[in-house]
């Protein structure tokens, strides 16, 4: 059950993320300007983020074999829309991007599938398995360029249609709901609400923000970002955010393996204290080889390791039977972390002509987060939740 619903992760955040690589073709094509690449790469995130809640709902009360393949197959749709129809319109590519965001909803529906299947020492370990799914970001990077200059533009929307449907028709037929499930009652609406106004829900949606969503910003704007700051090549500058993305997911299950062995809070404080360091050296902008390489990688290992310890945390503290809704309302505080630096780099960037002081935004943030979570979830996390 852990490898199907990490294949299908993977699969559909592939079709999530298969805009971004494009963002500076679409750009030059369009004649876009600098805020309109920002929003184009970053509206399937706030989407598909934002969404995470009425998924994560629905997953309580459906369950993931039912939710999984209909969600896949519906992403579908978008897919084929944004490379079949719409390439050569910036509003039809914001409107396919707006449904394309359903890729990236499946979180919610694997992550409390996979917790309710491992027993409470494994979880953390299990969740962090899970997410290397995020890897199809990477996928997308390492290969939408190239297959777009090799064969077609087309080509690859239409390579990830196919493996969206052979995957759901898979799901549909090999994943079961753990034993004993108990399906949430009442409405997916008033519970997500609930779940939202708990003071935990609010805690851990912070602290993924800076994590998860600090992953999700680079891998993103990554390719804009070195092609305006050091002049590489789009190919080159999709291979670097790639090898970004990789070193970002390997880390992931790490996080949730230092997390039931650790303690989530110390793995989190060390990693947005790594962040905090880093950032700020990239705020300097120095080159790429070595310095910039490295501050990039380090940032790219502390902020995938620091999303699985996240989700270990969550598996400590959320209220039994509230996974599903908790975890889609911290996913879509992830994503959304994702979303608005993205568009804030593009106006710094328009603004002063370099993005140094994004970059040192984003060290202020990351020690804001270490010391929040060294100081606040310290005493959380060793109570038992409480819905």
């Amino acid at each position: 059950m852990l490898a199907v619903a990490t294949v299908g992760f993977a699969v559909n955040f592939w079709a999530w993320a298969l805009i971004a690589p494009l963002g500076s073709f679409f750009a030059d094509s369009l004649q876009l300007s600098a805020m309109q690449k920002s929003l184009l790469v970053a509206v399937p995130v706030v989407v598909g983020s934002l969404g995470r809640i009425p998924v994560g709902a629905l997953t309580d009360r459906f369950g993931a074999r039912v939710m999984f393949p209909v969600v896949t197959a519906l992403t579908i749709v978008p897919v084929l829309f944004v490379g079949l129809v719409a390439p050569d319109s910036y509003t039809l590519l914001v409107l396919g991007g707006v449904v394309l965001g359903l890729g990236g909803t499946t979180f919610a529906i694997g992550v409390p599938f996979v917790n309710a299947w491992f027993p409470p020492e494994r979880r953390g370990t299990a969740i962090g398995i899970f997410g290397i799914g995020m890897g199809g970001t990477a996928i997308a990077s390492f290969t939408t360029v190239a297959l777009k200059d090799a064969l077609a533009l087309s080509f690859p929307f239409v390579l990830v249609a196919v493996a969206l449907a052979a995957f759901a028709v898979v799901s549909a037929i090999v994943l079961r709901d753990p034993p004993g499930r108990q399906p949430a009652s009442g409405s997916a609406l008033r519970r997500a609400w609930d779940t939202a106004r708990m003071p935990v829900t609010l805690q851990l949606s912070f602290l993924y923000a800076v994590g998860f969503g600090g992953f999700v910003a680079f891998s993103v704007y990554l390719p804009t970002y070195l092609r305006d700051a050091f002049g590489l090549t789009p190919g080159d500058a999709a291979v670097r955010t790639a090898g970004f993305v990789v070193l970002a997911v390997a880390m992931r299950p790490i996080g949730g393996w230092l997390s039931d062995r650790v303690h989530p809070v110390p793995v989190l404080v060390t990693c947005f204290s790594v962040v905090a360091v880093f950032a700020a050296v990239s705020a300097f902008e120095r080159p790429l080889a070595p310095v910039g390489t490295i501050a990039f990688l380090a940032m790219a290992a502390a902020l995938g390791t620091a999303s699985g310890a996240v989700f270990a945390l969550v598996a400590l503290v959320a209220p039994a039977g509230t996974v599903g809704s908790v975890t889609g309302v911290v996913g879509a505080a992830g994503g959304l972390g994702g979303f608005a630096p993205p568009l804030l780099m593009g106006a710094i960037y328009g603004w002063q002509g370099n993005y140094r002081p994004g970059l040192a935004l984003l060290a202020a943030v990351a020690l804001v987060a270490a010391l929040y979570t060294w100081f606040a979830m310290r005493s959380l996390a060793g109570r038992p939740a409480q819905p």
